[in-house]
Protein backbone atom coordinates (compact mmCIF):
# COMPACT_ATOMS: atom_id res chain seq x y z
CA UNK A 1 0.00 0.00 0.00
CA UNK A 2 1.22 3.51 -0.81
CA UNK A 3 1.98 5.72 2.18
CA UNK A 4 -0.55 8.43 3.01
CA UNK A 5 0.97 11.79 2.14
CA UNK A 6 -0.05 15.07 3.73
CA UNK A 7 -0.85 18.18 1.70
CA UNK A 8 -1.79 21.57 3.12
CA UNK A 9 -4.68 23.31 1.35
CA UNK A 10 -6.82 26.40 1.90
CA UNK A 11 -10.55 26.93 1.24
CA UNK A 12 -11.59 28.75 -1.92
CA UNK A 13 -14.60 31.04 -1.51
CA UNK A 14 -15.76 31.34 -5.09
CA UNK A 15 -15.91 29.11 -8.15
CA UNK A 16 -15.53 30.14 -11.77
CA UNK A 17 -12.80 31.07 -14.22
CA UNK A 18 -12.11 34.46 -12.62
CA UNK A 19 -11.43 32.92 -9.22
CA UNK A 20 -9.24 30.20 -10.78
CA UNK A 21 -7.17 32.73 -12.73
CA UNK A 22 -6.66 34.83 -9.61
CA UNK A 23 -5.50 31.76 -7.70
CA UNK A 24 -2.99 30.82 -10.41
CA UNK A 25 -1.58 34.36 -10.48
CA UNK A 26 -1.01 34.02 -6.73
CA UNK A 27 0.99 30.80 -7.17
CA UNK A 28 -1.91 28.51 -6.27
CA UNK A 29 -3.63 25.65 -8.06
CA UNK A 30 -7.44 25.46 -7.78
CA UNK A 31 -8.94 22.09 -6.89
CA UNK A 32 -12.23 20.49 -5.88
CA UNK A 33 -13.12 17.67 -3.48
CA UNK A 34 -16.22 15.59 -4.23
CA UNK A 35 -17.85 12.25 -3.42
CA UNK A 36 -18.98 10.31 -0.34
CA UNK A 37 -22.46 11.84 -0.70
CA UNK A 38 -21.20 15.24 0.49
CA UNK A 39 -21.29 18.65 -1.16
CA UNK A 40 -18.22 19.51 -3.29
CA UNK A 41 -15.59 21.62 -1.53
CA UNK A 42 -13.43 24.14 -3.42
CA UNK A 43 -9.82 24.52 -2.32
CA UNK A 44 -6.48 25.97 -3.41
CA UNK A 45 -3.09 24.25 -3.24
CA UNK A 46 0.33 25.88 -3.26
CA UNK A 47 1.77 25.21 -6.70
CA UNK A 48 5.28 24.40 -5.47
CA UNK A 49 3.91 21.88 -2.93
CA UNK A 50 1.85 20.15 -5.60
CA UNK A 51 4.77 20.02 -8.05
CA UNK A 52 6.92 18.49 -5.31
CA UNK A 53 4.42 15.64 -4.96
CA UNK A 54 4.08 15.21 -8.72
CA UNK A 55 7.85 14.89 -9.13
CA UNK A 56 7.92 11.95 -6.73
CA UNK A 57 5.76 9.90 -9.10
CA UNK A 58 2.65 7.81 -8.54
CA UNK A 59 0.51 10.85 -7.76
CA UNK A 60 -2.72 9.37 -9.11
CA UNK A 61 -2.45 6.23 -6.95
CA UNK A 62 -1.43 7.89 -3.67
CA UNK A 63 -3.91 8.49 -0.89
CA UNK A 64 -3.54 12.08 0.32
CA UNK A 65 -4.57 13.66 3.58
CA UNK A 66 -5.61 17.23 2.88
CA UNK A 67 -5.13 19.50 5.87
CA UNK A 68 -7.13 22.73 6.08
CA UNK A 69 -7.49 24.62 9.36
CA UNK A 70 -7.83 21.58 11.57
CA UNK A 71 -10.21 19.82 9.19
CA UNK A 72 -8.57 16.81 7.52
CA UNK A 73 -9.92 14.76 4.64
CA UNK A 74 -8.48 11.67 3.00
CA UNK A 75 -8.77 11.79 -0.75
CA UNK A 76 -7.53 10.17 -3.93
CA UNK A 77 -6.54 12.26 -6.99
CA UNK A 78 -8.87 11.45 -9.89
CA UNK A 79 -8.03 14.07 -12.52
CA UNK A 80 -5.11 16.41 -13.16
CA UNK A 81 -5.20 19.17 -15.78
CA UNK A 82 -1.89 20.55 -17.05
CA UNK A 83 -0.93 23.53 -19.21
CA UNK A 84 -0.43 22.30 -22.81
CA UNK A 85 2.87 24.18 -23.20
CA UNK A 86 4.50 24.61 -19.77
CA UNK A 87 3.05 21.34 -18.35
CA UNK A 88 2.33 23.14 -15.05
CA UNK A 89 -0.67 21.85 -13.05
CA UNK A 90 -3.83 23.89 -13.62
CA UNK A 91 -6.55 22.03 -11.71
CA UNK A 92 -7.00 18.88 -9.63
CA UNK A 93 -10.07 16.79 -8.83
CA UNK A 94 -10.00 14.80 -5.56
CA UNK A 95 -12.36 11.98 -4.58
CA UNK A 96 -13.21 11.57 -0.90
CA UNK A 97 -12.33 8.17 0.54
CA UNK A 98 -15.26 6.49 2.20
CA UNK A 99 -14.66 3.59 4.59
CA UNK A 100 -14.89 0.19 2.92
CA UNK A 101 -15.33 1.58 -0.60
CA UNK A 102 -13.40 0.23 -3.59
CA UNK A 103 -12.16 2.05 -6.64
CA UNK A 104 -10.72 1.14 -10.05
CA UNK A 105 -7.20 2.48 -10.49
CA UNK A 106 -4.19 1.84 -12.73
CA UNK A 107 -1.12 0.56 -10.88
CA UNK A 108 2.39 0.78 -12.44
CA UNK A 109 4.50 -2.30 -13.20
CA UNK A 110 8.16 -2.63 -12.19
CA UNK A 111 10.67 -5.26 -13.32
CA UNK A 112 13.77 -6.60 -11.55
CA UNK A 113 16.33 -9.33 -12.17
CA UNK A 114 17.53 -8.27 -15.62
CA UNK A 115 21.00 -9.67 -14.90
CA UNK A 116 19.55 -13.11 -14.08
CA UNK A 117 17.60 -13.37 -17.36
CA UNK A 118 19.42 -15.62 -19.89
CA UNK A 119 17.44 -14.05 -22.72
CA UNK A 120 18.51 -10.50 -21.85
CA UNK A 121 22.15 -11.43 -21.25
CA UNK A 122 22.22 -13.03 -24.72
CA UNK A 123 21.07 -9.78 -26.33
CA UNK A 124 17.31 -10.15 -26.07
CA UNK A 125 15.01 -7.16 -25.53
CA UNK A 126 12.42 -6.65 -22.80
CA UNK A 127 9.13 -5.91 -24.55
CA UNK A 128 6.70 -4.40 -22.01
CA UNK A 129 3.13 -4.89 -23.21
CA UNK A 130 1.44 -3.28 -20.20
CA UNK A 131 3.17 -0.57 -18.18
CA UNK A 132 0.03 -0.12 -16.04
CA UNK A 133 -2.37 -2.74 -14.67
CA UNK A 134 -5.99 -1.86 -13.87
CA UNK A 135 -7.25 -3.19 -10.55
CA UNK A 136 -10.23 -2.84 -8.26
CA UNK A 137 -8.83 -2.03 -4.83
CA UNK A 138 -10.00 -0.72 -1.44
CA UNK A 139 -9.58 3.05 -1.39
CA UNK A 140 -7.46 2.86 1.76
CA UNK A 141 -5.23 0.03 0.47
CA UNK A 142 -4.26 0.89 -3.10
CA UNK A 143 -1.00 -0.83 -4.17
CA UNK A 144 1.81 1.57 -5.00
CA UNK A 145 3.04 -0.76 -7.75
CA UNK A 146 3.56 -4.39 -8.77
CA UNK A 147 7.06 -5.86 -9.11
CA UNK A 148 7.84 -8.88 -11.31
CA UNK A 149 11.15 -10.72 -11.59
CA UNK A 150 12.78 -11.51 -14.94
CA UNK A 151 15.07 -14.13 -13.41
CA UNK A 152 15.37 -17.29 -15.53
CA UNK A 153 13.44 -15.93 -18.51
CA UNK A 154 14.86 -16.78 -21.92
CA UNK A 155 14.05 -15.42 -25.39
CA UNK A 156 10.42 -16.20 -26.16
CA UNK A 157 9.37 -16.39 -22.49
CA UNK A 158 6.90 -13.97 -20.97
CA UNK A 159 5.16 -12.76 -17.84
CA UNK A 160 1.38 -12.87 -17.52
CA UNK A 161 -1.36 -11.63 -15.21
CA UNK A 162 -1.11 -14.81 -13.16
CA UNK A 163 2.48 -13.81 -12.25
CA UNK A 164 1.21 -10.91 -10.10
CA UNK A 165 0.79 -11.48 -6.38
CA UNK A 166 -2.30 -9.45 -5.53
CA UNK A 167 -2.70 -8.06 -2.00
CA UNK A 168 -5.77 -9.02 -0.04
CA UNK A 169 -8.88 -7.27 -1.31
CA UNK A 170 -7.28 -6.25 -4.63
CA UNK A 171 -8.64 -7.76 -7.86
CA UNK A 172 -7.78 -7.45 -11.52
CA UNK A 173 -10.49 -5.85 -13.64
CA UNK A 174 -9.68 -8.25 -16.53
CA UNK A 175 -10.48 -11.76 -15.32
CA UNK A 176 -11.48 -13.65 -18.48
CA UNK A 177 -7.89 -14.29 -19.70
CA UNK A 178 -4.32 -14.55 -18.50
CA UNK A 179 -3.13 -11.49 -20.43
CA UNK A 180 0.52 -10.82 -21.25
CA UNK A 181 2.44 -8.17 -19.32
CA UNK A 182 5.94 -8.49 -20.83
CA UNK A 183 8.01 -10.78 -23.05
CA UNK A 184 11.68 -11.36 -23.85
CA UNK A 185 11.97 -10.71 -27.59
CA UNK A 186 14.80 -11.77 -29.91
CA UNK A 187 17.42 -9.10 -30.66
CA UNK A 188 16.78 -6.92 -33.68
CA UNK A 189 19.29 -7.49 -36.49
CA UNK A 190 21.15 -4.38 -37.54
CA UNK A 191 20.88 -3.52 -41.28
CA UNK A 192 23.99 -4.32 -43.34
CA UNK A 193 25.66 -1.16 -44.56
CA UNK A 194 26.28 -0.99 -48.31
CA UNK A 195 29.91 -0.71 -49.38
CA UNK A 196 30.83 2.57 -51.09
CA UNK A 197 31.20 2.45 -54.86
CA UNK A 198 34.76 1.96 -56.13
CA UNK A 199 36.49 4.97 -57.61
CA UNK A 200 37.27 5.09 -61.32
CA UNK A 201 40.56 3.47 -62.33
CA UNK A 202 43.42 5.61 -63.57
CA UNK A 203 43.13 4.03 -67.01
CA UNK A 204 39.65 5.46 -67.45
CA UNK A 205 40.93 8.93 -66.70
CA UNK A 206 43.81 8.31 -69.14
CA UNK A 207 41.44 7.65 -71.99
CA UNK A 208 39.97 11.09 -71.47
CA UNK A 209 43.48 12.51 -71.50
CA UNK A 210 44.23 10.75 -74.80
CA UNK A 211 41.25 12.47 -76.31
CA UNK A 212 42.66 15.82 -75.35
CA UNK A 213 46.05 14.89 -76.77
CA UNK A 214 44.43 13.86 -80.05
CA UNK A 215 42.81 17.23 -80.27
CA UNK A 216 46.27 18.82 -80.00
CA UNK A 217 47.68 16.78 -82.97
CA UNK A 218 44.70 17.74 -85.07
CA UNK A 219 45.41 21.38 -84.25
CA UNK A 220 49.06 21.06 -85.42
CA UNK A 221 48.00 19.45 -88.74
CA UNK A 222 45.62 22.29 -89.44
CA UNK A 223 48.44 24.81 -88.93
CA UNK A 224 50.69 22.99 -91.47
CA UNK A 225 47.92 22.91 -94.10
CA UNK A 226 47.35 26.61 -93.64
CA UNK A 227 51.07 27.33 -94.17
CA UNK A 228 51.11 25.31 -97.40
CA UNK A 229 48.10 27.17 -98.73
CA UNK A 230 49.74 30.54 -97.98
CA UNK A 231 52.95 29.39 -99.72
CA UNK A 232 51.01 28.27 -102.76
CA UNK A 233 49.49 31.69 -103.05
Amino acid sequence: MADVKELKVEPRDRAGKGSSRAARRAGLVPAVIYGDKKAPAMINIKRNELIRLLNKGGFMTHVLELKSGGKDERVLPRDLQRHPVSDEPLHVDFLRISKGAKIIVEVPMHFVGEEESPGLTRGGVLNVVRHMIEVNAPMDAIPEGFTLSLEGLDIGDGLHASSIQLPEGVELTVTDRDFTIATIAAPTLEPVEEEPEEELEEGEEGEEGEGEEGEGEEGEASAEDKAKEEGGE
